[in-house]
């Protein structure tokens, strides 16, 4: 019995522990899931954006924004697109990309095809970075680029687009700056055929409205491009000759520079362009000096202000010994103009040698994976110890 009383009294005393705590037993009646990504959603509005684009549908594109500046966006792209003339564009929605935030937007890459007819070779292909973000009870797109993938200038929002037949300017700015460029853009075309008359391609400009857009473009580190006017390279950042390469221009460093200069700096990257610089295999001094010829050969300037900068640095310093290397070249590096000038004073001292014919044989051989020191012998009849020796010769003997 006294064993009995002590069950019933435990078993009473739990019931009534329970009674007060019950709370603790049982799940919130109100608990909501939490927010998730619907890619089947996201899918279908890459496939109405995708079929905007391609019929040209302002009106249509926007209507997908998950806000009024996405919005604005979409039917910038869509505007974009008809003014660049883009051709096979197509979206395909690949993964969610990071977590999706409490508000329930989330990023996804999706894989992006387009080509500027008339000027791209080949179709483009790149991962792109879109967001995605409730719009009501409705999913809109909430933007295009960032996170860790290149963001397509014309993919950002409405341009200034300018074109000639040889051409293509895309700036995200004012009619006067998109004029501006497109003047240079004309003019440094026949200023590399004059030296590269067999060039028959075209010329794309993109001039983004900071360095952060440069940067996002070309998914650079901040300050990678910190002094540099502009940079060559390929759309996809790859090495594939291919693939098409386009100026892309740092406004903060180009939009001081007088005209001259200005026209120096599209004009050397228009050779980039012309000589499929971005995968080339030529020592860099080459390949810099080169489009510097190309470039200078078009102004009067006095060498005391086209080599004015190796000036100072050879009257500080001396005469350097060799040619510079790659590292020299490297954004970023210590007396980074004076390089490009001693190796544009390379390139002119082979010209004055052996005629501007020879030093573009001479450019394409080694582009080609010539050896530099029978490359030198076949083309100008010296070696590279001549050669040095020469343009050494040249930097001691500058106008102080």
């Amino acid at each position: 019995m006294v064993g009995l009383s002590l069950f019933l009294v435990l078993v009473i005393g739990l019931t009534v522990w329970l009674t007060q705590h019950e709370a603790t037993y049982h799940a919130p009646l109100d608990r909501r899931p939490p927010p998730h990504a619907d890619p089947t959603a996201a899918a279908r509005l890459l496939t109405r954006l995708q079929s905007a684009v391609r019929h040209r549908e302002v009106t249509a594109g926007g209507t997908l924004g998950s806000s009024d500046s996405a919005v604005a966006v979409l039917r910038g792209v869509v505007r974009n697109a008809g003014a660049l003339h883009v051709a096979d564009f197509s979206l395909r929605y690949v993964d969610e990309a990071g977590a999706v935030s409490p508000s329930g937007a989330w990023a996804a890459d999706v894989a992006t095809t387009w080509r500027f007819a008339g000027f791209d070779r080949r179709t483009e292909r790149l991962e792109v970075h879109v967001r995605f973000a409730p719009d009501g009870s409705h999913l809109g797109i909430a933007g295009i680029g960032g996170g860790d993938r290149r963001s397509p200038l014309w993919l950002s929002g409405s341009l200034q687009v300018r074109r000639s037949a040889r051409s293509l300017v895309l700036v995200a700015g004012s009619a006067a700056r998109a004029d501006r460029f497109a003047a240079l853009a004309r003019r440094a075309v026949p200023q590399v055929r004059r030296v590269l008359p067999a060039w028959r391609g075209g010329l794309v400009v993109e001039v983004p409205a900071s360095q952060d857009g440069l940067d996002a473009a070309l998914d650079a580190h901040r300050g990678d491009y910190a002094g540099i006017a502009a940079v060559t390279t390929t759309v996809d950042g790859s090495r594939s000759r291919a693939s098409p390469s386009h100026v892309f221009v740092n406004p903060e460093v180009f939009d001081p520079l007088e005209p001259r200069g200005a026209q120096v700096v599209i004009t050397h990257e228009t050779t980039h362009v012309a000589t499929d610089a971005a995968t080339s295999t030529a020592p860099t001094w080459l390949v810099e000096g080169f489009a510097d010829y190309v470039a200078l050969s078009a102004q009067r300037l006095p060498l005391s202000t086209s080599a004015s900068r190796i000036i100072a640095l050879v009257g500080r310093d001396g005469v350097p010994r060799g040619l510079p290397t790659q590292a020299e070249f490297a954004p970023g590096s210590p007396h980074l103009e004076a390089r490009y000038e001693s190796a544009w004073l390379a390139c002119r001292l082979l010209a004055a040698d052996g005629g501007v014919n020879a030093l573009v044989r001479f450019y394409r051989a080694m582009d080609a994976g010539g050896s530099l020191g029978p490359e030198l012998v076949r083309s100008f009849g010296f070696g590279p110890a001549t050669f040095v020796r020469q343009w050494r010769g040249v930097l001691q003997h500058l106008p102080a």
